[in-house]
């Protein structure tokens, strides 16, 4: 009569305790053994009813577990009012969101990641391609001249595909998270100082004027070496926007609330249209005529918020780009 084992153990003890109790009623009073019966056989139906119920809620939960095993894309997990499996099912439910969300942050790092190697392969092409043709060009050139500025033009190419290969290497470090931070008191005098000392050759040569206020003793906590990155990708940018006889000028302030330097460029500014993608990953612009591979300013928002702190870009009031890195206190 009844599937589930425990069920039948029930009905039979129950069953033996009932006639118990009844015959012993009967050998009372009659009417007192025929109330025992009802009352007896009463209670024993809704147990065994409520029993029969909460197995096959059991039953259900756990068929929707298995449809959660085997990612099944329809799922619905029903309510119960019973304390226990309303527990149950609530976490059930709690794990089958939590699966499901890390299923698809893996679907979208796997695109992501198709995404990316698309991208570099793009990226890589370009140069590539240009130093075929400046090969195949300096085969056949007979002019002495020529074949220096090409062989010139090569090598800066092979610069530009260290770089690139360079910046793709540590932003797939950062990435898979296997870059560790330190934290250590820098002194933004020293960091500034030693982010531009790379650049300064260059300025010289193409007359970009340096203006600077940095003064000693405002700290901030970081990462020097990734942070000497950061800024460098900024400087790199701004000197590309700032062109001959362009300017560059750098500041740094404090409140109680944050630190901030300000990075100011004497170029044409952004587009309206590219402010929003600035930061995003192998994004270049709008223009036909835009530069660069859309990698640096990607590596430097990573390098800063993944230390705490925030950078944005605008274009400035009285003409170029300003970029504003800030450091919580």
């Amino acid at each position: 009569m009844f599937r589930n084992r425990e069920i039948r153990q029930f009905a039979v003890v129950f069953t033996a305790i009932t006639v118990t109790a009844a015959a012993a009623g009967f050998a009372i009073q009659p009417a007192a053994g025929i109330l025992v019966l009802t009352s007896a056989a009463a209670f024993g139906t809704v147990f065994l009813l409520f029993t029969k119920a909460r197995y096959k809620s059991i039953a259900k939960l756990s068929e929707q577990i298995d449809l959660v095993l085997h990612n099944s894309d329809h799922l619905f997990i029903g309510e119960t009012n019973e304390g226990e499996l309303s527990i149950l099912q609530s976490e059930t439910t709690k794990m089958t969101l939590r699966i499901r969300e890390q299923n698809d942050a893996l679907k979208r790092e796997k695109e992501h990641l198709a995404e990316s190697m698309a991208d570099i392969a793009h990226q890589l092409r370009t140069p590539l391609t240009s130093v075929n043709l400046i090969l195949s060009l300096l085969e056949n050139s007979p002019d002495e001249k020529e074949r220096k500025a090409m062989i010139r033009e090569t090598k800066e190419l092979f610069v530009q595909m260290d770089w690139l290969l360079a910046s793709l290497l540590k932003l797939s470090r950062l990435d898979a998270g296997i870059v560790v931070f330190q934290r250590k008191k820098i002194d933004v005098h020293d960091l500034i100082s030693g982010a531009l000392h790379p650049f300064l050759i260059s300025m010289d040569l193409h007359n970009i004027t340096l203006q600077t206020d940095v003064p000693k003793e405002i700290f901030i906590q970081g990462d020097s070496a990734w942070l000497s990155e950061a800024i460098q990708n900024i400087l790199k940018n701004c000197l590309e926007s700032a062109g001959d006889d362009g300017k560059i000028v750098i500041a740094c302030q404090g409140n109680p609330l944050f630190t901030e330097i300000t990075i100011r460029d004497s170029g044409a500014g952004f587009a309206k249209e590219d402010l929003p993608h600035l930061f995003d990953r192998f994004y270049r612009g709008k223009h036909a005529g835009a530069t660069g591979y859309g990698i640096g300013l990607a590596l430097c928002k990573t390098i800063i918020t993944r230390q705490g702190g925030t950078i944005t870009a605008k274009n400035h009031p009285q003409g170029g780009a300003v970029f504003s890195i800030r450091f919580p206190k």
